[in-house]
């Protein structure tokens, strides 16, 4: 070998991993994050018996940032899994209704309060972002198909129900209420004009 040129035996410092290490290295640590991830839906599953499904193919980080945001006002959270983890979960807590959903890109719209006004984040988001589109999901355990699903995004929120509710019950009570002042100031212009009677027939 001449002078000064570079001994290619020289063995590396430091320990080498085979490929195949590495590889079963780093599959190792993939099932440890698929397990953290199928655990996670697990417990969303059996916590929350609301679910809503869409396809946010398409949409950036920025759009998907938003919605998040819009959705956690209206007391939901969004998952994006991959269907093959989503399908694992769903078995295993016996929500097999929602693996018609799991087709192609998936995210789960978990609805911790009313779903009506979660319905209704979505479906307008789906009209400003075009790749968004709905799927369905299931409402109180019940499969919800894309048409109920858009259909409930126009029902009132529960708060408005409510609120329409004790406006409609309040109208008759002020009627009635309206009702018995008017005969009471009746009966007692009548007992006064039958006081003011009786005083004149005793002078």
């Amino acid at each position: 070998m001449p002078r000064g040129a570079p001994d290619h035996r020289c063995p590396r410092v430091g320990p080498r991993r085979s490929r195949r290490t590495r590889r079963q290295g780093g599959e190792a640590l993939r099932r440890d994050q698929k397990a953290e991830v199928i655990a996670e839906l697990e417990e969303r599953l059996r916590s929350t018996n609301t679910v809503l499904a869409a396809d946010f193919r398409g949409l950036s980080v920025k759009q998907l940032s938003e919605l998040r945001g819009e959705l956690r006002n209206a007391d939901a959270g969004l998952t994006v899994a991959k269907n093959t983890l989503a399908r694992r979960a769903a078995n295993s807590t016996g929500q097999d209704a929602l693996l018609e959903f799991l087709n192609g890109p998936t995210g789960l719209v978990w609805v911790d309060g009313d779903a009506a006004v979660a319905a209704k984040v979505l479906n307008e988001a789906a009209k400003r972002f075009e790749h968004l589109e709905l799927k369905g999901g299931l409402l109180e355990g019940r499969t919800l198909s894309t048409a109920e699903l858009e259909h409930l995004a126009t029902l009132p929120s529960r708060e408005q129900l409510l609120a329409q509710l004790a406006g409609g019950v309040a109208a008759p009570l002020r009627g009635l209420a309206g009702s018995l002042n008017n005969v009471i100031t009746g009966l007692a212009q009548a007992l006064n004009a039958l006081r003011e009677q009786r005083a004149g027939e005793g002078g």
